[in-house]
Formats: C-alpha cells, sequence, structure tokens
C-alpha cells in the first residue's frame, strides 16, 4: 500500500509540475518568443526544481542531510528524462507528420513520468 500512495504522491507532485513545465513552455514559446526546445527545456527546469523539493519532503520523505547530493542524483535523472523528454518531442512533432507540438509533449511526460518516478526511487531516495 505504501507503494502504492508513493506513486500517487508522485503522480500530483509531478501535475503540479507538468502544469509549471507547460505553463513556462507556453509562455516562453508564445509570448517570449524563444526557441520551441529552449522553452522546453526553461520549462522543465522550473518544474524539476519543484519536484525536487516536493518529493524530497512529501513523497519520499527525505532526511538525508547531504541534500547536496540527493539534488544531485535528483537532477542526473532529470536531465536523462530531460534529454528523453526531447528526443520524444522530436520525433512525435518533427518525425511524424507534425503532431501538434503539445500533443507530442504530452506524450513525453507519461513516458518521462515512469522513468523518473522508477529512477529516483530505487536511486535518488532509496
Amino acid at each position: 500500500m505504501d507503494l502504492f500512495f508513493r506513486i500517487l504522491k508522485f503522480g500530483l507532485t509531478g501535475f503540479l509540475g507538468m502544469a509549471i513545465d507547460f505553463g513556462a513552455t507556453w509562455l516562453c514559446k508564445e509570448k517570449i518568443r524563444i526557441n520551441k526546445y529552449i522553452s522546453n527545456a526553461i520549462g522543465f527546469t522550473l518544474a524539476v526544481t519543484n519536484n525536487y523539493l516536493i518529493n524530497r519532503v512529501w513523497t519520499f520523505q527525505s532526511t538525508n542531510s547531504h541534500w547536496g547530493t540527493e539534488f544531485s542524483k535528483f537532477l542526473v535523472v532529470s536531465l536523462i528524462g530531460l534529454g528523453l523528454n526531447t528526443f520524444i518531442i522530436y520525433l512525435f512533432h518533427q518525425r511524424k507528420n507534425g503532431t501538434n507540438f503539445y500533443v507530442a509533449k504530452f506524450f513525453a511526460i507519461v513516458i518521462v513520468f515512469v522513468w523518473n518516478f522508477l529512477a529516483n526511487m530505487l536511486f535518488t531516495f532509496r
């Protein structure tokens, strides 16, 4: 049962992160007119910072006093996730006859969620 609630908390945290990610990406891409992939990275980075803080305290209840090392691990997992995220967007948006950018981004977020949860549970917050 603990795993179920941990996944639920991770998912809720991820949902908030997704809102931050989408909002920042949209703002940067549509209003500020920054390149869509750089906008994606900005949104992702803001979401990662938020997600680390919430997951550390709420989801995994970490008491690790070496939070810098822990954040570094979280960041590595997230950067791999960013690479996967960007690659999936590229595949769907550029290669699949122009799937809408935001639809491609949604698919990427779902796939990367699985990666992030498993990697953080088994590596970052173990």
